[in-house]
């Protein structure tokens, strides 16, 4: 296996055109390491100099930091500096023992210094955007399964590296750095992430615009709904959209066809509380809607509706039911919404003027039929096998004001006071294609 040899100096600050026998050899290499034999053979000598060309090509793109004049001379540097991503990326492919002698060779730390720079230039020449990612594939390789490169991979790489791609517009990009964060994230390192939301924030960001993108999809449901410290402290700097987002995909985890496990459990109680804490103290926002000019944040409705949702969904699972039941206020709170919005539907012009009785089977696309459905079922969860309960839903008149929003002939929530079991509606869903790869931690990029 024939090593590649460096390229010319460059001289009065113009990069010299690569060799093309430079280009072919690397190539060669990329080629050869397709094969798992060959991967496993592979001197340390060959990704010294891989390395050597990478470092020495990089210099093009200082240059065209610092002056933008210079883009235009990037073209054969950037072919060498892909061929060095590829052909490393493909070295590290099932074989921790070229991880350990790449990362040995501090290439990490150039990689993601040159990835950096990419970022700033801030041009969108398609050999740049394929370096770009040949990088960042070389970094999702090098670091999956071998723990000792994802440390290294974190070091360099956050927050700034993450800061700079999960927000970038190329769809590529965004979901290749998302993989290398899912790949490197542990307990530790999700502290870290506490004290940098915004990368946080990025993912979900990420994953409304790329819903078809497995990684973000991954991070959320696999990392972040397990870390209810992170979504704790996430949660109230999230604007409307990006807390649809999160609702809907902790809705999604609930009425998984995959019941939660005695590890989620006490997470999932965690997220309860917080759930309802925020519905407790902010529900107002709903009130909005009983003014004579209904506000014009269509998000802000959704968002206050899906944590009714979520709490219907939380009170429908028998294992976070109980801590729902005796939760501060929450009770009182809902029959008092039901009461003021019922109220409000009666006496003034607005978005509950024209909301009927509320049905229980069928799809309730109607903003008010859908909050006074969600009340309702609220009440009769709360209500299961728990007297107490159904004692204070009569002595706050609660029964007569259930029978004025329900069609009698329904089977309503009212008998859910009395000896009901939870009531849970189906939820879609969601689904993506997964065109970034397979699923998990530790796969690396294909050749």
């Amino acid at each position: 296996m024939a090593a590649p040899r460096p390229p010319p100096a460059r001289l009065s600050g113009v990069m010299v055109p690569a060799p093309i026998q430079d280009l072919e050899a690397l190539r060669a290499l990329t080629a050869l390491f397709k094969e798992q034999r060959n991967r496993e053979t592979a001197p340390r000598t060959i990704f010294q100099r891989v390395l050597d060309i990478l470092k020495k090509s990089s210099h093009a793109v200082e240059l065209a930091c610092r002056d933008p004049s210079q883009v235009e001379n990037l073209a054969s540097s950037l072919q060498l500096i892909t061929e060095c991503f590829r052909c490393l990326r493909n070295a590290c492919i099932e074989c921790s023992v070229n991880q350990n002698s790449i990362r040995n060779l501090d290439t990490i730390g150039v990689a993601v210094d040159l990835i950096l720079l990419f970022r700033e230039l801030r041009v969108e020449q398609e050999s740049l955007l394929t370096a770009f990612r040949c990088g960042l594939q070389f970094l999702g390789n090098i670091a999956s399964r071998n723990e000792d490169s994802q440390s290294i991979v974190w070091v360099h790489a956050f927050p700034e590296l993450f800061l700079s791609c999960l927000n970038h517009p190329d769809k590529k990009i965004v979901a290749y750095s998302s993989m290398i964060l899912f790949t490197s994230l542990n307990h530790e390192r999700m502290k870290e992430l506490e004290e940098n939301l915004n990368i946080a924030i990025d993912v979900i960001d990420a994953y409304q615009k790329h819903p078809e993108s497995e990684w973000p999809f991954l991070i959320i449901t696999d990392l972040f709904l397990k870390s209810p410290e992170l979504v704790q402290a996430m949660f109230p700097k999230l604007n409307n959209q990006e807390r649809v987002t999160l609702l809907d995909l902790m809705i999604a985890k609930i009425t998984s066809d995959e019941p939660l496990t005695k590890d989620d459990i006490p997470v999932f109680l965690r997220h309860a509380e917080l759930i309802a804490s925020t519905f407790v103290d902010q529900c107002k926002t709903v009130l909005k809607l009983a003014s004579e000019e209904p506000p014009d944040d269509e998000k802000g409705r959704i968002s206050a509706r899906l944590l009714l949702d979520v709490l219907c969904e939380m009170t429908a699972n028998t294992e976070l039911l109980g801590y729902l039941q005796v939760f501060p206020g929450l009770l009182e709170r809902v029959i008092d919404l039901l009461r003021v919005i019922h109220v409000a539907g009666k006496e003034t012009t607005n978005i509950f003027s024209n909301c009927g009785c509320v049905r229980a089977e069928g799809d309730i696309s109607n903003v008010a039929d859908g909050f006074k459905s969600h009340l309702i079922r609220l009440i009769g969860n709360l209500c299961y096998k728990n007297k107490d309960n159904q004692d204070k839903v009569n002595e706050l008149d609660g029964i007569p004001l259930i029978l004025d929003n329900c069609n009698i002939s329904d089977s309503n929530p009212l008998g859910d006071i009395c000896h009901p079991k939870p009531y849970r509606r189906q939820q879609p869903k969601p689904r993506f294609d997964c065109k970034d790869g397979g699923t998990g931690a530790g796969r690396c990029i294909p050749t």
